[in-house]
């Protein structure tokens, strides 16, 4: 029994088959290039269409269609919110999938990526045998998905681990209203700002970053690694955001693991050390000392491992 899984991001769409075991094959990376509303939409089917011919043609059976979303899975509605997406306001993502298989018997389950994060953790990385963890998705923003009790916490309306909107800062600034303080300054978007912001204050600065005509969380990684002022400053503050952020999921959830992941965390895994002593001068004393900070095992792969978990 096989599955077909697809991570939906802001900027591209994962897709791939799974068996029971966590095998994947035949995975496919498309661009959005742009596209927004039904566009995206047709790219999605167009993927399970050919994800489809492709297992029929080795004789694997597809029981079941997984794709994770980023943004809000409304659950009473059955629609989908991705505010990177044009057009995804309430787009009913899962009936357009359900009438375009023509197959009633076949599952679809549609999730957010906060979700699908954590699930994929559960299922095969790093969150094995957990009841009680917290997985912090550092991507192009920033978000949390939560297992408490061994279960996916998900709010009254589905828009649990809404990280990015963490109140880390005062006072609160117009800035924040699009994407929230922790977003703002600690997201692979956020970092870029906070550089910039580094280098418009250092009227002295003439370092490497400012050379730069598209700026990303990457290029300040690798200054950091030269000694660049402005990469040095950028990420210390990171760290210390991430380092409080995780302080108070502890405080608040006394989870097993805090498990750091996402597409911009990967260079940033060599600070695991730096922003758990962070998190430790602020977290619960007790519950500090009983959990533990690790890097994602599935790397950029955890949403799409995640959604084809909700598959099965």
């Amino acid at each position: 029994m096989s599955v077909i899984a697809l991570d939906l991001g802001g900027t591209k769409l994962a897709a791939a088959v799974f068996e029971e075991t966590g095998n994947i094959s035949h995975k496919r990376i498309y661009a959005l290039s742009g596209r927004g509303g039904n566009e995206v939409g047709e790219l999605i089917r167009g993927a399970i269409k050919t994800l489809q011919h492709e297992a029929a043609h080795e004789h694997i059976p597809v029981t079941g269609i997984g794709i994770c979303v980023p943004g809000i899975s409304n659950t009473k509605t059955d629609t989908v919110w991705a505010p990177n997406i044009r057009g995804w306001e309430e787009y009913p993502l899962r009936k357009e999938i359900q009438d375009a298989v023509k197959n009633r018997n076949l599952k679809v389950v549609v999730d957010n990526d906060r979700a699908c994060s954590v699930l994929g953790e559960k299922w095969k990385g790093a969150a094995q045998h957990c009841d009680h963890v917290v997985f912090i998705a550092v991507g192009t923003g920033i978000g949390a998905g939560i297992i408490a009790d061994g279960k996916v916490l998900r709010g009254a309306n589905d828009i649990s681990g809404a990280t990015g909107w963490m109140a880390l800062g005062r006072p609160y600034e117009e800035k924040y209203k699009s994407c929230g303080c922790f977003e703002y300054y600690a997201s692979g978007e956020g970092i870029v700002r906070s550089a910039k912001e580094f280098i418009g204050s250092n009227k002295n600065y003439d370092g490497i970053l400012k050379k730069y005509h598209q700026l990303t969380a990457k290029d300040i990684f690798s200054a950091y690694a030269t000694g660049d002022l402005v990469a040095r400053q950028t990420i210390k503050q990171t760290i210390e955001l991430w380092g409080m952020a995780a302080a108070n999921f502890i405080s608040i959830f006394n989870p097993e693991k805090i498990i750091f992941g996402g597409g911009v965390f990967s260079p940033a895994a060599e600070f695991l050390p730096d922003i758990k002593k962070e998190a430790e001068k602020w977290a619960q004393p007790i519950a500090i000392k009983q959990v533990e900070f690790v890097v994602s095992l599935l790397g950029k792969d955890a949403a799409l491992f995640g959604a084809a978990s909700l598959a099965f």
